[in-house]
């Protein structure tokens, strides 16, 4: 298989430290010298091969771009990140997979990805395979590939308790970046639209109608528009792909300083794990779609507390050894789209690790010539 890989690292979330250079294995040791634990850096050792599995995602649903069937995209997805996971030595326990909520061919809750070889990482993978099924279908801008994964400290950790499992539907969310979650005054969900724009501005060294707000265009944001037009900021409507849009205000650059409004929790979580390598933060709250959702919830052992729980990054991914990777399918806030260049797909990818706040894109130069994927469906290699 031949192939190109380009790859540029934003400079201002990547640190120098000797901690990062270090070996992927290093050992720790007491006070007195004798060895205490043994520590392996499965984050950076697997980075790459979740960038491999999103890049096959991405490639394989390219296919069905704008052909109107969000099914057979999903499909195609699934079974090429499947498939790359079937060659990458990790115990992947899916805690989210997307295909539930959507009613989707999608990869589900419970399943195991990777080759589950003894002594191999024991993670727990949250994924999207496509974040924007009906965009890709319709051929619009937005979608991309998305896996998100937390590393067990040891073999007798619960990969279930690292990513939260949000038994809602939705989530109302509202998402920003390092400089409004550090220093005095604080964004919260229970504020007025107006408020929370006026500390975000404050933070930002901005005026109100300098911001621009991403909103899912859905009807049950009436309200909300209306209310964030009328404090006098921006707004850029999205069709779908919450994922992006929530990650868009933590990126330099971006043109976006704000996420707010109701969408999936499965892409809360996803967008947390993002977030949290970012260094920004998501507040999200269950948010019931109607009084028949809210019995059932309450039915299945959730509670008034529970509904009433505001989450944040660290509440929805949990501790410092979180993984994140997506490709981009089409052009979004957060990635450029797949592009056709003579013989060559070029990808755009996004590699991001907790722990040090280690933030690489990649662009890679995929030889259509000799290019695979191998897929899951028939255990074997297809041509793109």
């Amino acid at each position: 298989m031949a192939r190109h890989r380009h790859s540029t690292t934003d400079k201002s979330n990547h640190h120098g430290n000797s901690a990062e250079s270090s070996t992927a294995t290093s050992a720790a040791t007491t006070t007195t010298g004798s060895p205490k634990s043994a520590f392996i850096d499965y984050e950076r050792m697997l980075g790459l091969e979740f960038v491999r599995a999103t890049e096959a995602g991405a490639l394989n649903a390219y296919k069905w771009m704008g052909k109107g069937d969000k099914e057979s995209g999903d499909f195609a997805a699934c079974d090429a990140i499947r498939g790359i996971f079937d060659t990458i030595p990790v115990c992947g326990m899916v805690t989210i997979g997307e295909g539930i909520k959507d009613n989707a061919p999608g990869i589900f809750k419970g399943e195991k990805l990777g080759t589950w070889c003894p002594g191999a990482a024991k993670m727990a993978v949250a994924l999207d395979p496509i974040d924007g099924t009906t965009i890709v279908s319709k051929g619009l801008p937005g979608a991309i590939s998305v896996i998100a994964a937390a590393t067990c400290e040891s073999d007798d950790d619960d990969p279930n308790t690292l990513l939260a499992d949000i038994p809602s539907f939705y989530m109302n969310k509202i998402s920003f970046s390092p400089r409004v979650k550090n220093g005095p005054g604080r964004v919260r969900l229970d504020n007025s639209v107006q408020d929370n724009l006026e500390i975000i501005a404050l933070k930002l060294g901005k005026r109100v109608q300098d911001l621009t707000v991403v909103i899912l265009d859905r009807s049950r944001h009436e309200r909300l528009i209306h209310d964030v037009r009328r404090a006098g900021a921006a707004i850029r409507l999205i069709s779908d792909g919450d994922i992006a849009g929530a990650i868009a205000p933590c990126l330099p650059g971006s043109g976006v300083d704000v996420y707010m409004g109701t969408g999936g929790s499965p892409e809360a979580v996803l967008a947390a794990a993002a977030i949290k390598c970012l260094g920004g933060e998501i507040l999200a709250q269950m948010w019931p779609r109607d009084e028949e959702e809210k019995k059932a919830l309450k039915e299945s052992g959730v509670s008034d507390s529970d509904l009433a729980r505001i989450y944040t990054c660290d509440d929805l991914a949990r501790g410092k050894r979180i993984l994140f990777a997506a490709t981009g399918i089409s052009d979004s806030t957060l990635l450029k789209g797949i592009r056709f260049e003579g013989s060559h797909a070029v990808t755009t990818s996004i590699l991001m690790r907790a722990k040090h706040q280690t933030v690489r894109y990649m662009k890679t130069c995929h030889n259509l010539d000799m290019k695979t994927i191998h897929l899951r469906s028939d255990a074997s290699d297809h041509a793109l």
